[in-house]
């Protein structure tokens, strides 16, 4: 079976969704949506509209790819047809609207897939198998001032990706949290720190910068008598591991995909299956409502 895809969005991520729905087989004909004509005129060659409501009776499935306080509104259009989505995330500007478009999805028992690609990060896949009741975490994800995404903090843009994995791998309700974040050159934060105590004792901490002079995505896990360390941009794990008196080093083979491509295919198969599974969804908006919260306590430390 083949599909109509349509793509809103044509900045940066859009842009590598394209690239990679133009690769697969079961993708039939693309449709793009873009209210930016500079980001329409590489791609001549297909169908491509500035308002996203012009592909109704069109595609069969769409990737959202726009700015953060687009979202609901896109979404909520294509489920309300029944149209599957794949959203990157954020879901939302907030988590009422991300549980108002969860509502419509169950109700119109229509796919909406929330994009956190660090899920497909064969490295994180192959820790999430041996992490077991984590003791501290330490999350740091740094990157250059990126000139777009702007209109979200460093908290909802950044930090979310880390919030998310970590919920994943902390089985555990949160007891107290703890965040300060700055403004330096936009008018919200561009970097923020955030410490999660858990109830059980684990601590989560965690940096987010937009204003870095390097990247790093990395995460460390402390567990008793042992720690791993994960780089996600090189999807390489570390393995230190005390056994006697000695600390012994592995590094765990890792093979090298691309998370997105993993990402897109994974949503792919669930329009294919007819799949209405909403964990994607419920996820996401579990890391949205702690996102919320940390810049809530930012917010609030600021005015001080």
């Amino acid at each position: 079976m083949s599909y109509n895809v349509g793509i809103i969005g044509i900045g940066k991520l859009g842009s590598i969704h394209l690239r990679i729905y133009k690769e697969l087989k079961e993708i039939e004909k693309i449709y793009l949506v873009d209210i930016n004509q500079k980001n329409l005129a590489p791609h001549k060659n297909l169908p491509s509209f500035k308002n996203y409501r012009e592909l109704k009776n069109k595609v069969d499935l769409v990737s959202i790819a726009t700015p953060t306080p687009t979202h609901f509104e896109i979404a909520k259009f294509f489920l309300e047809t029944k149209i599957p989505v794949l959203v990157e995330k954020p879901l939302t500007m907030n988590y009422k609207r991300a549980e108002k478009l969860i509502e419509i999805s169950k109700k119109k028992k229509t796919l909406l897939f929330v994009g956190h690609v660090e899920r497909y990060n064969n490295a994180y896949i192959a820790v999430k198998k041996i992490v077991k009741d984590p003791l501290f975490i330490e999350c740091n994800r740094l990157s250059p001032y990126p000139y777009r995404s702007l209109d979200t903090s460093v908290v909802s843009d950044l930090m979310i990706h880390d919030l998310d994995i970590i919920l994943s791998l902390v089985k555990d309700k949160i007891k107290k949290i703890e965040a300060k974040g700055v403004k330096v050159l936009s008018t919200s934060e561009d970097i923020a720190n955030a410490r999660i105590t858990f109830e059980k004792g684990c601590v989560a901490n965690i940096t987010s910068s937009r204003i870095s002079s390097k990247k790093e995505r990395k995460i460390r896990i402390f567990m008793p008598n042992c720690y791993i360390s994960l780089d996600y941009a090189q999807q390489t794990v570390e393995i230190y591991q005390k056994l006697k008196k000695k600390i012994v080093k592995k590094v765990l083979p890792i093979e090298k995909e691309q998370p997105l491509q993993k990402e897109i295919a994974d949503f792919l198969n669930l329009v294919k299956k007819n799949n209405f599974r909403i964990e994607s969804a419920d996820q996401a908006k579990d890391a949205l409502k702690l996102a919320c919260k940390i810049e809530k306590i930012i917010k609030v430390g600021s005015k001080k």
